[in-house]
């Protein structure tokens, strides 16, 4: 190991960073440290190594082919690094720490913390909303909820409950629907970063392959919902987003047909891994909470 003394580490850590991340500001937003002192470290490293590592370029730093496998051998290295800092550190039975999409976060989680609370009132929790899947060792994350197919590698996923789509809208837009077919007159709310599209549910009710009206697209389920809410138009949701405001009686279900997406929510957990009981505690009350969205 006697090459680390020709290098500093910090200067290590910099390089490492802006070839995984591609840019100086993401990996000064994740080393805490400015642009300017990422920026610095890393000339100073590839003076210490004796030659450059990146090729500066007007779209960014981009490595050198012939600095690739160093790079790649810096990420392994520095992840075995986290991972021994993270087993090291101990953990606390109280602190759950769940990885979530923000727009499961604020749409279903946060309507029902305190019924959690309630029954289990010496966990304290903390919430990650991030559409980042999460490394449970280096993240320090105890649960992952998550849509999608459930076959991600390296983890546990038990599904909770299969996705439904389903049409919804303010109850004014909803009393000139009196059947499917009427939806193709009204503006849809699209979500452009959805998994599935408005034919999933066309094609149950025999409407496949028509075409809808689109007034706004966002990147963004939480935004859709807002807007659909405001009376903007009529978007496809789903059980977990759609639930609160539908029993608020601020959105309207207009036809009982729902269609599956082949996707699901899924309750992740590192493979391999005897769970501590407060995450039995927590998987226990999400299934009990999610039964009740389920189809009777």
């Amino acid at each position: 190991m006697s090459n680390l003394n020709l290098v500093h580490l910090n200067g290590l850590r910099a390089v490492e960073a802006v070839a995984r991340l591609g840019s100086l500001q993401a990996a000064a937003s994740e080393l805490g440290v400015s642009i300017g002192a990422v920026s610095q470290q890393v000339i100073k490293a590839e003076a210490q190594l004796g030659h450059p590592v990146f090729q500066r370029l007007p779209k960014g730093m981009v490595p050198l082919d012939t600095a690739r496998p160093m790079l790649a051998r810096l990420t392994d290295g520095f992840r075995s690094l986290s991972e021994a800092v993270a087993v090291g550190r101990p953990r606390d039975d109280k602190l759950l720490t769940i990885s979530v999409a923000p727009v499961f976060a604020a749409r279903f989680l946060v309507h029902r913390l305190d019924r959690f609370t309630a029954l289990h009132p010496e966990i304290r929790l903390r919430i990650d909303a991030t559409t980042a899947l999460a490394d449970f060792v280096t993240d320090g994350v105890d649960i992952g909820i998550r849509v999608g197919a459930g076959k991600w590698q390296g983890v546990n996923a038990d599904l909770l409950l299969p996705q439904l789509v389903f049409p919804v809208c303010a109850p004014a837009l909803a009393e000139r629907l009196r059947e499917p077919k009427d939806i193709l007159n009204l503006p849809t709310i699209i979500d452009g970063h959805a998994m599935f599209s408005w034919d999933v549910w066309l094609r149950c009710v025999g409407l496949e392959g028509r075409q809808m009206q689109v007034r706004h697209v966002f990147n963004e389920a939480s935004l859709c919902l807002d807007a659909t809410i405001r009376g903007e138009g009529v978007m496809i949701a789903w059980q977990t987003l759609a639930d609160y405001p539908l029993a608020q009686g601020k959105l309207v279900e207009p036809f009982a047909t729902r269609a599956a997406t082949g996707f699901g929510h899924y309750f992740v957990t590192p493979a391999g891994i005897r769970q501590p009981p407060k995450v039995k505690a927590f998987h226990r009350w999400l299934t009990q909470e999610l039964e009740a969205l389920q189809p009777e």
